[in-house]
């Protein structure tokens, strides 16, 4: 554990940039205006020194750990850190022991940061609670994961939520020119020159990642070769050389986002329904399979009787991949997911199932029609399973007669939308009930 303090008198090259140019004050802060922004409740909180249990919530290099280092500036109290990767039930309960110590002897209180606490397990989450109950200690939980996934509901009922947005291009940008002019804590004591367009490589390059442009910055001086008169030139080319393509962050629940983003452009887009397919299978190393089957679940959920093809398309789609594999189908693929989406939509299908679904919960026990029963054996007339009239002796080949149990008679299930291939299934039923 440790107590977010930095040796002051280290000289300034002994750490890394990103490292030395942590904002201290609320002012340096880059981003996140929606919840850290004048007059928001987490700033007033801070500057008070009231803080209670939050937990941070975002992607990678948004700001989380270094919002945690200025509370830790901001309280006359005790700040201990823990990472839940190395961190034990021993440590925590270590923590909470000082913490009650604290308190009853000097009134002081105790802020225990957790970074990382989607890889805290559920006991030792559970080893948190009576503290954070009782008020022995603040609890502050950084993570990249979705919290409703991997923190226990009893401590994320006692936090609040803040969730941070990923930075852009330009908050990287005010951060490597703050460092390139910072002479104390960034590069300011080095006779260095970055061009514009070499910045602008390595803050689009970063994807949003502070932490990520101040490390690529700083290899990039320290590893130029001065020119004749001593100053060092940062040129496109040399940015080019000290940042590759962005890191995406690729965990389970980006994936879950992902896959709903696809599947709900499938409603309405053909553009972002094939761009999140390929992003996440190019991007994200996901399967195609994963997509697939969403794809031919959409086809009946979403566009159903009102174009049958577009389950054939799908099927297809799945052929084509199980035989050829990636990225020989991908064309397969993205011919089943265009034809899904400019087809005429139903969920006339899903709202059948819903309904009947209902039926069977609602009815004990459904008995079978006498008339619909089987008479493939002696005595079944005796029984009384007779009367069913056989459709194809009729003009239309349609009769009417009961084919739901006895308390279901006339529930309508399936009604056809005026969509597409439905519309004509539509015609059809109201030709039916008019009989």
């Amino acid at each position: 554990m440790d107590l977010f303090s930095f040796q002051q008198d280290s000289e300034p090259q002994a750490r890394l940039l990103a490292d030395r140019m942590r904002p201290e004050r609320l002012d340096e802060y880059i981003g996140q205006e929606h919840i850290i922004g004048p007059g928001k409740l987490l700033r007033r909180a801070i500057e008070a020194d009231q803080i209670s249990s939050i937990l941070l919530y975002g992607p990678p290099g948004c700001g989380k750990t270094t919002l945690a280092h200025i509370i830790s500036q901001h309280t006359q109290g005790q700040f201990v850190r823990l990472n839940a990767v190395d961190a034990s039930v021993k440590d925590v309960r270590e923590v909470i022991e000082q913490a009650q110590t604290n308190k009853q002897l000097y009134g002081t209180k105790t802020i225990l940061f957790l970074d990382e606490v989607h890889r805290f397990n559920s006991s030792r989450q559970d080893a948190l609670l009576p503290a954070v109950e009782k008020g022995t200690i603040i609890f502050i939980g950084a993570t990249t994961e979705n919290p409703f996934h991997y923190v226990n509901g009893a401590l994320m009922s006692r936090s609040t939520l803040f969730q941070l947005e990923s930075l852009n291009k330009e908050h990287s940008l005010i951060a490597m020119r703050r460092a390139l002019a910072d002479a104390d804590k960034g590069l300011g004591f080095m006779d260095l020159k970055a061009d514009d367009e070499a910045l602008e490589h390595i803050a689009t390059m970063a994807n949003g990642d502070i932490r990520r442009a101040l490390n690529a910055l700083e290899l990039a001086a320290l590893t130029t070769p001065p020119e004749m008169d001593g100053s060092i030139h940062i040129t496109l080319d040399v940015a080019e050389e000290s940042i590759r393509r962005p890191i995406v962050k690729a965990d389970e629940s980006t994936q879950y986002d992902v896959l709903s983003a696809f599947h709900k452009s499938i409603r309405g887009s053909s553009d972002a329904a094939l761009f999140w397919f390929l992003y996440a299978v190019e991007k994200l190393g996901m399967d195609p399979m994963t997509f697939i089957r969403r794809l031919i679940a959409a086809s009946s959920e979403d566009i159903g009787l009102a174009n049958p093809q577009a389950m054939t398309q799908a099927i297809g789609a799945l052929d084509a991949y199980r035989n050829n594999g990636w990225p020989e189908a991908k064309l397969n693929i993205a011919q089943a997911i265009l034809f899904a989406v400019e087809s005429p939509k139903s969920n006339a299908v899903y709202t059948a199932i819903s309904k009947a679904m209902n039926a069977i919960d609602e009815v004990k026990s459904a008995e079978v029609p006498l008339h619909l029963r089987d008479t493939h054996y002696s005595g079944a007339v005796k029984l009384g399973h007779e009367g069913y009239q056989y459709p194809h002796n009729y003009p239309g080949h349609y009769v009417k007669q009961e084919y739901l149990p006895k308390q279901l008679s006339r529930r309508v299930f399936y009604e056809a939308t005026e969509q597409g291939n439905e519309s004509k299934i539509r015609l059809n039923q109201q030709r039916r009930r008019e009989l």
